[in-house]
C-alpha cells in the first residue's frame, strides 16, 4: 500500500487547528471565539471532536448546525443576554478573546494604551472580560505575536490573569482559569512558577529564537520544545473547502 500524503499546510491552518484544539475534552458548552481563525477553529471542533459544542453569531442566535465562515447559519435556538450571563456564571462557556497586550501572568489588555492616567489610545472596553475570566475558561488569540502584544505588564487590566485574581480572594479564584494563548508563532500556558507563562509548542517553520526575540518577557522554555502538529487530511478538507473557502484566513495569519 502506498503512503498516502497530506497536502502541505499553511501557517494559518496551523493555527486554526490549535486554536480547535483548545476546545478538546469540552462538553455541551457555548464556545465564544473572537476573531476569523479561533472562529474557524471552533467551528472546526464541533465538526471533529467536539460534536456538542453550541455555537452562536455573538449576539443572539444559536446556529442548528456548523456554517461556513462567510454564511450566516440556520437559527436553531434564541440566546438573549440574560441567558448569556446565566451561562458565563455557570461557567458553561469557553471564550477565545483577542486583544493588544497580554503579560506573562495571563493579565489581558483591550482597553486602552499609555500610562494608566492618561492613557494616549483607546480600545474596545473591558465589555465583559474581567467577567469571563473569574467564571469559566478563557483562551486568547494574538495573530502578531511581538513585544508589543506580548509585554512584561499590560497598561490596563482588562482580563484577569490568576495571580492577580487569587489576590483578590476566594470568589475570584475558584472558577478562575485562563487555559491557553494561540499565536502566529506557537501555543502557550501558565504552567510556569508563579503560574508564568510557558511554551507549549512552536508552529512548523518557527525556530525557539524567534519566540524569545518577539515576546517582551522571559518566557518559559521547556528543555524539549514541541512542534504544534499539523491538522490532519479531514481537517483540511473541512478548513479549505466546507469553512473557509474563500481563504479569509490567510489573510489575518500569512505563511
Amino acid at each position: 500500500m502506498s503512503e498516502v500524503t497530506i497536502p502541505q499546510s499553511t501557517r494559518a491552518e496551523i493555527a486554526v487547528t490549535a486554536c480547535s484544539d483548545l476546545f478538546h475534552g469540552q462538553g455541551d458548552i457555548l464556545a465564544s471565539p473572537a476573531g476569523i481563525i479561533p472562529t474557524i477553529g471552533a467551528r472546526l471542533a464541533a465538526l471533529t471532536h467536539a460534536p456538542d459544542l453550541m455555537l452562536s453569531d455573538g449576539e443572539s442566535t444559536i446556529y442548528a448546525g456548523v456554517p461556513a465562515l462567510e454564511h450566516q447559519g440556520v437559527p436553531g435556538g434564541y440566546l438573549p443576554y440574560r441567558e448569556l450571563f446565566e451561562l458565563i456564571a455557570a461557567g458553561k462557556r469557553h471564550v477565545v478573546m483577542g486583544g493588544a497586550q497580554i503579560d506573562r501572568e495571563g493579565n489581558h489588555n483591550f482597553s486602552a494604551i499609555g500610562q494608566h492616567s492618561k492613557p494616549h489610545r483607546q480600545l474596545l472596553g473591558a465589555r465583559a472580560a474581567a467577567a469571563n475570566t473569574i467564571n469559566h475558561r478563557t483562551s486568547y488569540w494574538i495573530p502578531k505575536h511581538s513585544r508589543r502584544s506580548m509585554v512584561e505588564r499590560v497598561d490596563f487590566v482588562t482580563g484577569v490573569g490568576r495571580t492577580r485574581a487569587e489576590n483578590a480572594g476566594k470568589r475570584a479564584a475558584r472558577f478562575h482559569q485562563v487555559h491557553q494563548v494561540v499565536s502566529n508563532l506557537g501555543v502557550f500556558d501558565f504552567s510556569g512558577p508563579g503560574h508564568t507563562m510557558s511554551l507549549v509548542s512552536i508552529h512548523p517553520g518557527v525556530i525557539v529564537e524567534e519566540v524569545i526575540e518577539s515576546t517582551g518577557f522571559a518566557l518559559n522554555i521547556p528543555d524539549a520544545v514541541q512542534s504544534t502538529r499539523l491538522p490532519n487530511r479531514q481537517e483540511l478538507h473541512l478548513i479549505r473547502e466546507v469553512l473557509d473557502p474563500l481563504q479569509r484566513r490567510e489573510q489575518e495569519v500569512r505563511s
